[in-house]
């Protein structure tokens, strides 16, 4: 850390940091003629005790001080001092610079936005580097927790810090909304513990897992700190503060670990854009001149189909993209060209079936699964609201409405089995549990159903991990009065094992 503050103090007597201000532009859909969008002109940090410019470099260049440099000089974590995982992880991680190259090589997307972020909060700026751990800064990471975006948020977490999930969109994986809520839930952890490292820890694992080690720790009369700790949380958390050191230490001197961290101009990657109407992602991205992977890359929230419109609806594009797209806007609605060819669908029927919505919109079952993410043999409940394709059959109404702002915000979709009668039970995967395994444990179930109904990407399962299983009732009420059984007679061998060891005694 003497290494650290040194270069830190160095560095501040230079007049090197810098203040930006983030750059809005104006609603280009609303406006055909347009309104001019600015950039808000880059100035050094005003002078005070501790940062006072040396005469004649009030004019260095911004260019010559890259978004790196500024989350090297905020480090203001303490090391972690005492931990062999720190050296393990640091191994892993210098052990591969392609892994490195492709993660910070994303990460340069976000990187400015996330720095000024904690500057205006006076929040450790290594903090910038932790969805390096959390999801390798890619927005449309999902674990098999079910948490989400480049901040992996849990539904649950999620819902507290205000980020929206519903059908047709998930906020957890909004560039700014998601990073807004995480550097809230990090103030919040911070005041409740005191100390980083155990706030992100408690980031990790919940702060309930960290109070109770702590109650435990205390209960042992030693030291409150993240070592101690550590042998009280769950093993991905042990690891989890040894990995940002890991990166924090490979990010202040890459060369030392045979890296080559990418450029970061100081300088916003992107703008913002009101966007009140619905379009096309595809249309979207072909107006900015973008390829779709780089374009859902700043606009994840939105999935593969539609934007939907409103007040509150923000694109992110580059900044020199931004004048393209409102050009090409202007041609696109001068031709009079429709910008979504979606619309939104909610059933009225206490149980429909894919196949009579499909019918209506003249589309087939499996593209309207597809879209939705509807597993195979599950019928929709009331009130579910699907993603469709509008037709010539779409009643003109709807073919000139957007999908309402407030349906977008709240639109679920329920399912229920369309089969004999079934409940839904959790199983919790095992060690050398596979897909087929466990199928085979419930008659009438398929791998094939466990992944559609769990939307699992592979057939990879994680230890520990809980899947969802549709099972006919009359096996479920089996598997109950299995375990009963189990729970009955597991005292009475115990009981023998005793009198058995007294006898031998």
């Amino acid at each position: 850390m003497m290494e650290h503050a040194r270069i830190k103090h160095f560095m501040l007597a230079t007049g090197l940091l810098f203040s930006a201000a983030f750059a809005y532009a104006s609603d280009l859909s609303l406006h055909p003629q347009g309104k001019n969008f600015h950039l808000v002109a880059f100035s050094p940090a005003p002078a005070t005790p501790g940062n006072a410019p040396l005469d004649g470099l009030n004019d260095v260049s911004i260019q010559e001080f890259d978004v790196w440099e500024r989350i090297r000089l905020g480090y203001s974590i303490p090391d972690l001092e005492g931990n062999p995982r720190v050296a393990a992880q640091r191994k892993w991680y210098a052990s591969r610079p392609d892994y490195i190259q492709r993660t910070t090589e994303r990460a340069s997307r976000y990187l400015f936005y996330i720095v000024q972020e904690l500057e205006a909060r006076g929040m450790p700026t290594e903090l910038a580097l932790l969805p390096f751990i959390e999801s390798a800064f890619n927005p449309h990471a999902r674990s098999h927790a079910k948490a989400v975006g480049m901040w992996q948020f849990m539904p649950g977490t999620g819902k507290k810090f205000n980020l929206n999930q519903s059908s047709l969109k998930d906020e957890r994986r909004n560039v700014l909304a998601s990073t807004e809520a995480a550097l809230n839930y990090l103030q919040k952890l911070y005041n409740m513990f005191g100390d980083w490292q155990i706030a992100l820890a408690a980031y990790n694992c919940g702060e309930g897992s960290v109070q109770k080690a702590i109650r435990r720790t205390r209960a042992a009369r030693k030291p409150i700190t993240f070592n101690n700790l550590a042998r009280r949380m769950p093993r991905e958390t042990r690891d989890y503060v040894p990995k940002l050191q890991a990166v924090k230490d490979i990010v202040f001197n890459p060369a030392k670990y045979g890296i080559t961290l990418p450029k970061v101009e100081n300088q916003p990657f992107f703008v913002t854009i009101n966007k009140t109407h619905d379009m096309d992602v595809q249309v979207a991205a072909r107006l900015a001149e973008l390829p779709i992977d780089d374009f859902r890359a700043l606009n994840p929230q939105f999935g593969y189909h539609v934007i939907t419109g409103g007040s509150k609806t923000i694109l992110l594009l580059p900044k020199q993209n931004a004048d393209t797209f409102k050009t090409n806007l202007e041609k696109w609605n001068g031709a009079k060209k429709p910008l979504s060819s979606w619309t939104a669908y909610t059933v009225t029927k206490p149980r429909e079936k894919v196949e009579e919505v499909a019918a209506q919109f003249n589309t087939t079952p499996e593209n309207l699964r597809e879209i939705n993410h509807i597993p195979t043999k599950m019928l929709l409940k009331q009130g579910s609201t699907l993603l469709v394709p509008k037709s010539e059959k779409t009643p003109q109404q709807a073919q000139d409405q957007d999908i309402a702002p407030e349906l977008a915000e709240k639109a679920t979709i329920a399912t229920i089995y369309d089969g004999p009668p079934s409940k839904r039970i959790k199983v919790k995967v095992r060690k050398r549990d596979t897909l087929i395994s466990i199928a085979r444990r419930y008659r009438g179930v398929t791998p094939e159903q466990i992944k559609s109904w769990n939307r699992l990407e592979s057939n990879k399962l994680v230890v520990g991990s809980r899947l969802e299983i549709y099972v006919p009732y009359r096996i479920a009420k089996h598997k109950k009065q299995q375990a009963k059984n189990r729970k009955k007679t597991t005292p009475l061998k115990k009981t023998a094992a005793k009198a058995t060891q007294k006898e031998s005694g």
